[in-house]
């Protein structure tokens, strides 16, 4: 019988002891590590950085009348980075587009609606000047023009294509040369201020990029063409 006594009162500390051990455990499982528990914490309610969306390549925008288009011209810097062109606050012409390349890059837009009609590049370094003529004979009245140079605008740049340029409303291109940076606005019958073009020579005292000089932007608004 002393025994079964004896039995009986080890069972009944160790079923009191038991439950006071597995409950220390846990409390000290729990405070003695706190990094654990915030670690845990934030595992199973993550926080949610919110992403930046980009600015685009047209930013800042550019506010017009209502009777106008808004334009963005960037020549190329050097032969390294590609010139663009937007209108109305979208790019129109540019490396992300993969429409620009090495020469005089050029955008045709409806002067009445801003609606872009046509893009293309032409290299004045090593390529004819003839396709370049044939697009500037086919502009149409009423349409704008925007041009932007990228490394050389002028090697291959004839007299006669100079003219058509001109008739467009350049005052530079007659003084274009090699490896200049310029940027232009003009038009066919449409109102389009003669001030809309810029023009860096290089010069290698004075230039940015060694060989070539500093990149060179135009912005504003064009007015819409009126019969």
């Amino acid at each position: 019988m002393a025994r079964r006594q004896n039995y009986r009162r080890v069972l009944q500390c160790m079923l009191l002891l038991v439950p006071a051990v597995i409950f220390i455990t846990v409390v000290l499982q729990k405070y003695s590590n706190p990094f654990a528990a915030e670690w845990t914490q934030g595992f199973s309610s993550p926080t949610r950085t919110p992403r930046k969306q980009s600015a685009g390549p047209c930013s800042p925008k550019t506010e017009c009348p209502e009777d106008h288009f808004s334009f963005l011209i960037q020549s190329g810097a050097a032969n390294v980075v590609g010139p663009k062109i937007c209108v109305g606050n979208k790019l129109a012409l540019g490396v992300e587009k993969n429409n620009a390349g090495y020469g005089i890059n050029i955008v045709i837009i409806n002067g009445k609606t801003g609606e872009v009609l046509k893009t293309s590049h032409f290299n004045m370094y090593s390529d004819d000047v003839k396709p370049l003529i044939e697009f500037l004979k086919s502009v149409e009245t009423g349409s704008v023009v925007l041009m932007a140079s990228y490394d050389d605008p002028s090697t291959k740049l004839t007299e006669d294509a100079r003219k058509l340029i001109a008739e467009l409303g350049s005052s530079m291109v007659q003084s274009l040369g090699f490896r200049d940076n310029w940027v232009f606005v003009g038009g066919k019958g449409a109102a389009v201020k003669s001030n809309f073009e810029k023009h860096v020579k290089n010069d290698k005292a004075k230039n940015k990029y060694e060989n070539w000089p500093e990149l060179i932007e135009l912005k504003g608004c064009i007015p819409r063409y009126l019969e």
